[in-house]
């Protein structure tokens, strides 16, 4: 078992931001939430997939809506905790453990979070090993997991409990409905499993992916080295494009940020422009007029001289940056994963081809 000290924080917070492809919320809020957790006096404890008994009863939690809302209005800090103690009530059931929704941004610390004010440990994993906008797309529904019954929690002492839906992508309309009628965002409890279901559809250690990566940057800062080389030898993938951000159309719609970016590359990149499409997540890579990388592969922005990610939320005219591109885990690259994550789900008539 791991136990998360304050000193792991940060690296946790870069590295799952890098992962989060622009999306999951602002990463330094929602390390500041934990942060303030631990120093309480709560604890928080990750266990590995593998130590899971069968018969365990896990469920999943993270936090719903736009990114750019979560950035402007803060959070109370126990939304997706209450959400869970919600669906407890409902169930007449303790929980086991706690398995993330998401690898990506401030979402990466919302199952910490619960972990620590339920006092639950957290599962080393989670249900994109990225990020990813709708609730339908992480893996414990996509390979056979119920969606129901949900709960929703807001900040004003809001509980709704969503004893059943018809499906995925039902779930995902009703709860996104109720979280824009809120504010726009909310803690979230979903698909409640036991531990062999957990076992076979969570992406493993992604936690313990986002430490090592988020360690390798910030130890390549004190040695005055590349972080980008550095985080990229963690991870795989490589540079697409460094560049400057020209332009930045960014809207709130149906609950989602949605935009795109253009960048004009410099240096071994000069001439080159590529627009990436963005819903919460960056998805698409355009570069003329075609679609060179597509979700789910991992678009990243970080800076170019720190390595720092910038989440969609934050993209601003003028930054120097560099695109990346990692693979995604293998469990999103299956016919039955494609459907729901891969570019036609989005809505772009194109094929997912793996980014090599």
């Amino acid at each position: 078992m791991w136990q998360i000290a304050e000193s792991d924080l940060p690296a946790i917070s870069i590295g799952a931001a890098i992962l989060g492809t622009g999306g999951g919320g602002n990463p330094y809020l929602g390390m500041l939430r934990v942060r303030e957790l631990l120093r309480r006096g709560r604890r928080i404890r990750v266990i590995d997939p593998e130590d899971l008994h069968d018969s365990d009863l896990l469920v999943v939690s993270g936090a719903m809506g736009s990114p750019t809302v979560s950035y402007e209005k803060l959070a109370r800090g126990d939304e997706e905790a209450e959400a869970v103690r919600a669906l407890e009530r409902h169930l007449g059931r303790r929980f086991t453990a706690v398995a993330p929704l998401e690898m990506g941004g401030g979402n990466s610390m919302a199952a910490l979070c619960v972990g620590a004010l339920v006092d639950l440990p957290v599962v080393n994993g989670d249900g994109m090993g990225r990020a990813f906008p709708e609730l339908q797309m992480i893996t414990y529904l996509i390979y056979g997991g119920t969606p129901s019954p949900s709960a929703v929690a807001d900040d004003k002492g809001n509980r709704v409990v969503i004893d059943e839906v018809v499906d995925a992508r039902w779930l995902e309309r009703i709860a996104r409905a109720v979280t824009i009628e809120v504010g726009g965002h909310a803690g979230l409890a979903t698909a409640v499993m036991d531990g062999a279901h957990c076992k076979a559809s969570i992406i493993p250690r992604t936690l313990e992916l986002a430490h090592r990566i988020g360690t390798a940057v910030l130890r390549a800062r004190d040695e005055k080295a590349d972080p980008v080389d550095a985080m990229l030898a963690v991870c795989g993938g490589r540079r697409y494009l460094r560049g400057k951000i020209v332009d930045v159309e960014r809207r709130l719609a149906r609950g989602f940020a949605r935009g795109r970016v253009e960048l004009v590359g410099f240096g071994d990149d000069s001439g080159r422009t590529v627009v990436i499409d963005f819903q919460n997540e960056n998805l698409v890579i355009w570069e003329d007029g075609e679609a060179t990388v597509t979700v789910p592969d991992l678009i990243t922005i970080v800076t170019s001289d720190r390595g720092d990610p910038v989440t969609t939320e934050l993209l601003r005219y003028g930054y120097r940056v560099d695109v990346l591109v990692l693979p995604c885990p293998e469990q999103l690259k299956t016919e039955r994963a494609l459907a729901v994550v891969g570019p036609r789900a989005f809505g772009y008539d194109v094929e997912y081809r793996p980014f090599a």
